[in-house]
C-alpha cells in the first residue's frame, strides 16, 4: 500500500499563502486624521528643539562630548563584533532590497501597486528632508571633531541628523504602514522601533554620531511616515497611469500579432507532376490567375510512320545504280 509524502514546513507555508485572496476587500489606506496630525505637530515641534538645543550648544551638546570620552567601544570591546553587523540594518542599500523583495511579492500576489510606490514615495521623501539638513546644518561628526565643547555645526560635515537611525526609522515602519490588520501593524511597529533604537544606539557606541545626531534622526523618519497619508492621492493616481499605459502596450502589441481583415491569403493549389494519359498526350498544370488552375493537354509531336518493311533504308540494288538514273524493269523468260 502506497501512502501519499507528508508535506513540509515550507510546503505547507506556500498552500497557505495560495489560499489568501488576490486582493484585500477592504485594503487599509491610513488618512491624515486628526490623532496623526497632532502626532506630526508634536514631533515636528520636538524636531525644532534638538536643532536649537545643538546650535545654542546646550546641555545636549555637553553630553554629547561625556559620550565621546567615554568611549562604548572600549567599555564593552565583547560586543563590538556583534553590533558591526547590526548597524547594517541602518544602511540604505541592504535594507531597501530587503523590503523591496518583501513588498515586490506583496504587489504581486495582490495586483497592485500600491506597496512599492509608498516605499518609493518615503525613500524620496526621506532623501530629501534629511538630505537638505545635513548639507544646510554641516556638522561634523566625534572623529572629525575640531574643538572640545562646541557644537561642529557649520563645518562642512554631513551627520546630522543621523542618516543611519532615519532610514532605519522609515524603511523597517513602512511594514507597519502598509500592514492590513491591526494586530500585525502592532507588532511590526514593536518590531521596527526596536530596530531603529538599536541602529542608531549602536552608532553611538561605534563613535560615529553623537546622541544628538541619532535623537534628531529618529524624529526625522517619524516625520516622513507620519506625513505619509498626504502622499496617498499622489500614490493612487501614479498607480493607474502606470497601469493605463501597461494595459496600452499590451493591447498595441496584440494587435500587431492579429491578421488584418480581408488580407488572409488564398490556398494555393499544390501543382501535380506531369503526368502522361492513356491517350498519349502530357497534361501540364498551369495557373490562370482568373479562373484558378487548369490542366491543358499538349498532344505530342508524332514520328513520321516507317515503312511497311520496318526501315527506311534503300535496297541493296537501289544503292547499287548510278545517281540519275531510273531502274529498268527486268526482261520476262
Amino acid at each position: 500500500m502506497r501512502t501519499q509524502p507528508t508535506p513540509g514546513r515550507l510546503a505547507r507555508l506556500f498552500a497557505r499563502l495560495d489560499r489568501e485572496p488576490e486582493r484585500p476587500a477592504n485594503p487599509h489606506v491610513p488618512v491624515m486624521s486628526r490623532h496623526r496630525l497632532v502626532l506630526l505637530l508634536a514631533t515636528l515641534a520636538f524636531y525644532l528643539a534638538i536643532v536649537v538645543a545643538v546650535a545654542a550648544t546646550t546641555w545636549l551638546v555637553r553630553l554629547d562630548w561625556q559620550l565621546m570620552f567615554f568611549r562604548p567601544y572600549q567599555q564593552w570591546p565583547e560586543v563590538h563584533a556583534f553590533l558591526d553587523y547590526l548597524v547594517v540594518l541602518g544602511q540604505r542599500g541592504p535594507t531597501a532590497v530587503m523590503v523591496l523583495a518583501w513588498l515586490g511579492w506583496r504587489s504581486w500576489r495582490q495586483h497592485t501597486l500600491r506597496p512599492l510606490l509608498v516605499l518609493g514615495a518615503s525613500l524620496l521623501l526621506l532623501n530629501i528632508t534629511v538630505g537638505a539638513a545635513k548639507i544646510g546644518m554641516g556638522r561634523l561628526g566625534p572623529h572629525y571633531a575640531t574643538v572640545i565643547g562646541s557644537n561642529e555645526m557649520g563645518l562642512g560635515g554631513d551627520i546630522f541628523p543621523s542618516g543611519h537611525t532615519a532610514n532605519a526609522v522609515v524603511t523597517w515602519g513602512i511594514l507597519a504602514y502598509l500592514a492590513s490588520t491591526p494586530r500585525a501593524r502592532r507588532y511590526l511597529s514593536a518590531g521596527s522601533a526596536i530596530v531603529s533604537l538599536s541602529v542608531g544606539l549602536t552608532t553611538v557606541y561605534l563613535g560615529t554620531h553623537w546622541l544628538s545626531d541619532v535623537v534628531l534622526g529618529w524624529a526625522a523618519g517619524l516625520l516622513v511616515l507620519l506625513a505619509l497619508p498626504w502622499c496617498e492621492p499622489l500614490v493612487a493616481r501614479a498607480e493607474v497611469l502606470i497601469l493605463r499605459a501597461r494595459d496600452g502596450y499590451l493591447r498595441r502589441r496584440a494587435a500587431r500579432r492579429e491578421p488584418v481583415p480581408g488580407a488572409t491569403p488564398r490556398p494555393l493549389t499544390p501543382v501535380s507532376p506531369r503526368a502522361t494519359p492513356a491517350t498519349g498526350a502530357t497534361a501540364a498544370v498551369r495557373k490562370d490567375p482568373a479562373h484558378g488552375p487548369r490542366a491543358s493537354v499538349r498532344p505530342e509531336h508524332s514520328r513520321p510512320a516507317s515503312p511497311t518493311g520496318g526501315t527506311r533504308r534503300p535496297q541493296a540494288h537501289d544503292r547499287t545504280q548510278p545517281r540519275g538514273e531510273s531502274a529498268r524493269p527486268l526482261a520476262g523468260g
